[in-house]
C-alpha cells in the first residue's frame, strides 16, 4: 500500500509499505480523510515536541472499518474513527481515568505512525462509531475534542469571560465549545483574516487583533476592569504563553491547550498574587469525542466551516508547504484519499 512519510524535517516521501495484517485485539481501517493539524506542520517544519523521524502522519482520520478482533458492537464496513491516544490501561493516570495523558502513551502520527496511508491497523478499544456523521464530521471530532477537552478542564461558569489566545483551528473549537458552556468569549490572534472567521462564522462577540489594537486596554473594557477569569492559550507559542499572564483576572485560571519545546517564564509575583491556578490540557478522553459528536448532530458545531482546503493523497506532497503560509488561509485542510 502506499504511504506518505515525513523522512525529515521539511521532507516528504511517498512509499509503498506492506498493509498491515489482522492481530489480536487491534482492528484495521480503511483511511477516507485525514485531516491536517498544527501538530503534523510542527512535525514538518521539525519543532514537535515527543517527535522522532521518520514518521508518517495523521491522527485526524475517518475510514470504513474493515476488520478487528475484540470490538464489540462494531461491524466490517461502518464508518469509524478513533481516538488516537493509545494508552496502556495499566499505569496511574489510566487507572485514574486520564487515558488521554497515559505514562505510556503513544500517539498516532506521533509517537507512533499515523494515518497517511491506505489501511491502518488501531488498538480496538480507540475505535469510536460514526453515529451517522459523515466523513468531513468525523474527520473534525478529534481537534475540536482537543477543545472540549480544555474547556471541560477550565470548569466554566456561565457568563463569566474567558480569552482564547489563537484562532487556529484548536483555538477556534475551544471558542465553540467556550461558548456552548455558556461563557462571554474573546478571541485574540494576530490574523486579521482568522479573526473575521470568530466574528462572522462563530459568532464570537469579542475579537482582538493583537497586533494592531492595545489588548490590555480592550480587554479591560471589555470586561469592565475585571479581566477574564480563564485564559486559555491555543497557540503553542512560548512568547504568547509568557505574555499571557497580565490578561488573567485574580483568582482566575490559566489554561495550556498549545505545546511548544522550550521553557516557560512567568512572574512568580503576578502569579501569586491572582492566586491563579495554571493548569495543561492534553489530548481528550472518550467523554470529550462523544460531546462533540452530541454537539455536531445537536447542531451546536458545524464542522464544515472549518474546512476550507482539499487535496487528495497524491498531491499532498507538493502542497503541504502551500498550507504552512497565512495568507492561503487555510483553517482546515483535508486529505482525500479517492
Amino acid at each position: 500500500m502506499k504511504a506518505l512519510i515525513c523522512k525529515s524535517p521539511e521532507v516528504f516521501e511517498y512509499e509503498d509499505i506492506p498493509s498491515p495484517i489482522l492481530k489480536q485485539g487491534q482492528a484495521i481501517i480503511k483511511i477516507k480523510q485525514i485531516g491536517i493539524c498544527g501538530t503534523d506542520l510542527h512535525a514538518y517544519q521539525g519543532t514537535q515536541p515527543y517527535f522522532n523521524y521518520p514518521r508518517i502522519l495523521g491522527h485526524e482520520l475517518a475510514g470504513d472499518l474493515i476488520e478487528a478482533d475484540g470490538a464489540s458492537g462494531f461491524v466490517p464496513g461502518e464508518a469509524v474513527t478513533v481516538i488516537p491516544y493509545f494508552n496502556c490501561n495499566n499505569c496511574i493516570a489510566c487507572r485514574n481515568g486520564k487515558p488521554n495523558c497515559c505514562t505510556n502513551i503513544r500517539v498516532c502520527g506521533v509517537h507512533i505512525d499515523g494515518g497517511m496511508v491506505e489501511y491502518l491497523s488501531v488498538p480496538s478499544f480507540s475505535l469510536v462509531k460514526s453515529e451517522c456523521l459523515n466523513y468531513d464530521a468525523l474527520t473534525l471530532i478529534e481537534p475540536l475534542a482537543i477543545g472540549a477537552h480544555g474547556i471541560r478542564r477550565a470548569n466554566i461558569i456561565k457568563d463569566e469571560f474567558v480569552l482564547v489566545i489563537g484562532a487556529g483551528p484548536i483555538g477556534l473549537g475551544t471558542m465553540e465549545f467556550a461558548r456552548i458552556a455558556g461563557a462571554q468569549v474573546i478571541a485574540l490572534d494576530i490574523n486579521e483574516t482568522r479573526l473575521a472567521f470568530c466574528s462572522d462564522v462563530l459568532k464570537i462577540p469579542y475579537v482582538i487583533n493583537g497586533s494592531a489594537e492595545n489588548i490590555m486596554e480592550h480587554i479591560r473594557d471589555i470586561t469592565n476592569n475585571d479581566m477574564p477569569t480563564v485564559v486559555i492559550d491555543a497557540t503553542g507559542s512560548r512568547k504568547a504563553i509568557n505574555g499571557a499572564l497580565p490578561y488573567l483576572a485574580h483568582g482566575g485560571r490559566f489554561v495550556l491547550i498549545g505545546l511548544q519545546k522550550e521553557e516557560i517564564v512567568l512572574s512568580h509575583p503576578e502569579f501569586h498574587k491572582r492566586e491563579a491556578t495554571m493548569m495543561s490540557s492534553r489530548n481528550a478522553t472518550r467523554e470529550d469525542f462523544n460531546q462533540v459528536i452530541n454537539a455536531i448532530k445537536m447542531g451546536w458545531v458545524n464542522p464544515s466551516n472549518y474546512i476550507t482546503h482539499r487535496v487528495k493523497f497524491d498531491s499532498v506532497k507538493e502542497v503541504f508547504n502551500d498550507w504552512l503560509e497565512p495568507s492561503n488561509g487555510v483553517i482546515k485542510a483535508i486529505v482525500e484519499m479517492d
